[in-house]
């Protein structure tokens, strides 16, 4: 499977793993699943540090670095974007560009958000 992380699942992979349901830690640890991080995930990981919601390194590009082996990074480009402005969504920026990041790059969210789970035109993964 290809997995797109939601920003808290990928957050709470690197920080508090005991938040992950028993199925999301199994798939997010099975070498045959492709693991992948958006660039907006990084943005809002960025705004949540600056907003001292979750605390991260106080060197962010150390931090990314270390943060990111391992994953895939999915493009944004015009396509995504495009995908985003016709979702019949909620509008949060970063759900909205992840959920056209999965439509567009035909990945499977991971995510704890009931707003995202059971969208219909994307496939999701709860946290459980």
């Amino acid at each position: 499977m290809k997995l797109l992380l939601d920003t808290h699942i990928w957050i709470w992979l690197l920080q508090s793993p005991e938040r992950l349901g028993s199925r999301t830690h199994q798939e997010l640890g099975n070498k045959a699943n492709e693991l992948w991080v958006s660039p907006i995930s990084t943005w809002e990981a960025l705004m949540l540090h600056r907003k001292k919601r979750i605390e991260l390194s106080p060197d962010f590009l150390a931090w990314l670095k270390q943060s990111t082996p391992g994953f895939h990074l999915a493009p944004f480009t015009h396509e995504i974007v495009l995908a985003a402005e016709n979702l019949d969504l909620h509008d949060d920026p970063a759900d909205r560009f992840l959920a056209a990041t999965a439509h567009v790059l035909d990945l499977t969210l991971v995510t704890a958000d009931q707003r995202l789970l059971g969208l219909g035109i994307i496939r999701t993964m709860a946290n459980r």
